[in-house]
C-alpha cells in the first residue's frame, strides 16, 4: 500500500460536510470580528473619549452666548456638545412636556421639557431637570417656570433618538414623550424648535433638580474591541489545532495497519475501514 495514498487520505476528512461547515463558520466569525465587531467597539471607545473630553473642558470654559458657539439651525456636534452657553428669552409654559420612563442615578425619574423663545424669534428646547415619581408612579407637583424674560445657563445636548417614533401620552394632566427630541416636541406642540436642546445647570431660572453629568470613565469598549480581535485570531488557530489532532489520529491508525504490498488495492480491508470513517 503506498504511503502517498495514505498521506492524501489523512486530510480528506476536511472535505466532509461537517468540516466544511465548521471552516465556513470560523472564517465568517473571524472576518466579522476584525471588520465589524472590533471596529464598532473602537468607535464606541472613541465616542466616549470625545464625550469625556467635552465634559471636562466645559468645566474650565466659561459660558458663552449661544450663537457664538452654535450657529442658527445647526445641531450640536461632538465639538460643541456639553459646552456651557447662555441664552435670554421667554419660556412657553403652554408647550411644556414630560419625558417618561427615565432613570437618573439608578432610580426612576421624569424629565421636564419646555421651549424658550429667543429675542430673534427662534425657539430652543430646554431640559429643566428631573423629578422623582410621587407614590412611585405619578408625576409630582413641581414649580412653574418664571414668567417674563430670563437668562439661563445650560449645556448643549444633541437630540435623542425617539424609540416610539414621536408617540405622545396624555397622563396625570401632562403630555408625556419617550425621548428628548425636538422633532417630537415640535410635532406635539406646534412650536418650531432649533435642533438640539439645552440642559439647565444648577441655579438657572426654571431648573428643577439639575441632571447629573455622566461619569468620566473610559468604559469597557476598548477592552471589548481587543477581546474581539483575540477571539477572531483564536478561532482559526483552534480550527487548525483540531484539524491537526484529527489528522494525527489518522496517522496513529495508519501506523497500526498490517504491512501489505505496495499496491493501491481499493478492496484492501484495513484501508476500506479507514475510508469509511473519513470518506473516499
Amino acid at each position: 500500500m503506498s504511503t502517498g495514498y495514505r498521506g492524501d487520505m489523512r486530510w480528506r476528512f476536511l472535505l466532509r460536510p461537517g468540516w466544511v461547515a465548521l471552516t465556513a463558520v470560523v472564517i465568517c466569525f473571524s472576518v466579522a470580528a476584525f471588520t465589524v465587531l472590533a471596529p464598532w467597539q473602537f468607535r464606541r471607545a472613541a465616542e466616549r473619549a470625545d464625550r469625556n473630553s467635552g465634559i471636562a473642558s466645559s468645566f474650565t470654559t466659561p459660558p458663552q452666548p449661544l450663537r457664538s458657539v452654535l450657529a442658527a439651525h445647526t445641531a450640536p456636534t461632538q465639538g460643541t456638545e456639553w459646552r456651557q452657553v447662555q441664552v435670554t428669552g421667554h419660556y412657553l409654559p403652554n408647550a411644556e412636556m414630560v419625558v417618561r420612563l427615565r432613570t437618573v442615578q439608578g432610580e426612576p425619574a421624569y424629565e421636564v421639557l419646555i421651549p424658550l423663545r429667543l429675542a430673534d424669534g427662534s425657539s430652543i428646547l430646554v431640559d429643566r431637570g428631573y423629578l422623582r415619581p410621587a407614590e412611585g408612579v405619578r408625576i409630582p407637583e413641581y414649580p412653574p417656570v418664571p414668567s417674563g424674560e430670563v437668562t439661563v445657563t445650560g449645556r448643549l445636548r444633541a437630540d435623542e433618538q425617539d424609540p416610539q417614533g414621536g408617540e405622545v401620552v396624555q397622563q396625570d394632566g401632562h403630555r408625556q414623550v419617550y425621548a428628548v427630541s425636538t422633532r417630537t416636541v415640535s410635532a406635539a406642540t406646534g412650536v418650531r424648535l432649533e435642533p438640539g436642546y439645552l440642559q439647565l445647570v444648577d441655579g438657572a431660572p426654571g431648573v428643577l433638580s439639575a441632571l447629573p453629568l455622566p461619569q468620566l470613565d473610559a468604559g469597557p469598549s476598548f477592552a471589548y474591541a481587543l477581546q474581539w480581535i483575540a477571539f477572531g485570531s483564536m478561532a482559526p488557530l483552534g480550527l487548525g489545532y483540531f484539524a491537526w489532532r484529527e489528522a494525527t489520529e489518522w496517522r496513529r491508525e495508519d501506523n497500526r495497519l498490517p504491512d501489505t504490498d505496495d499496491t493501491d488495492d481499493p478492496h484492501d480491508p484495513p484501508m476500506a475501514a479507514l475510508a469509511d470513517r473519513y470518506g473516499r
